[in-house]
């Protein structure tokens, strides 16, 4: 299977499991598909005390999923479903997985056709003109990283990190 077919069956796969996400949340992903978490971290310190914190204001659930994989190589892993242990070494692979994945703006273009193609066709709760009108916006503002939406921030809660999969 080629890259955007694995993207198409993670895009299906999310609009089932996130039926009320949003454009931008469907360019979030798409982005951390292509260029991973996209930070640039130069203070170690700093990204573990900001992943801890966000930790504990997570409300945890050890029935949750891990994490998910989200093609090429990368997953989400779901803060909710650690332990206070294992966030050290998230946040290590967090910053390796940074520094590793770059990206590659044509691919992330291409992904960008598969997410406009489903929406056409009706895959997602926004329509294609909706999503035409977004992208939009976001190509002349030059393809930033992006956040959750406000809905999919309140009904999906989510709190997660990318980085490289097991099987990478």
């Amino acid at each position: 299977m080629d890259v955007l077919e694995e993207l198409e069956l993670i895009l299906k796969l999310h609009s089932g499991s996130y039926p009320k996400m949003q454009p931008v949340d469907a360019v979030k992903l798409i982005f951390q598909n292509e260029f991973g978490g996209g930070h640039l971290i130069t203070d170690e310190a700093q990204c573990l005390q900001r992943l801890q914190q966000e930790y504990e204001s997570v409300e945890k659930d050890p029935d949750e999923i891990p994490w998910i994989g989200i093609g090429n190589g990368l997953i989400r892993v779901h803060l909710a479903s650690l332990k206070r242990e294992d966030i050290p070494r998230l946040c290590r692979a967090f910053i390796d997985s940074a520094a590793e994945c770059r990206g590659n703006l044509q691919r992330f273009r291409e992904k960008l056709e598969v997410l406009r193609r489903l929406a056409y066709g009706h895959c997602f709760s926004f329509s294609g003109e909706a999503l035409d009108a977004f992208l939009a916006e976001y190509e002349a503002a030059g393809y930033p990283q992006v956040s959750h939406s406000q809905l999919y921030r309140q009904l999906y809660h989510p709190a997660y990190r990318v980085i490289l999969g097991p099987d990478r």
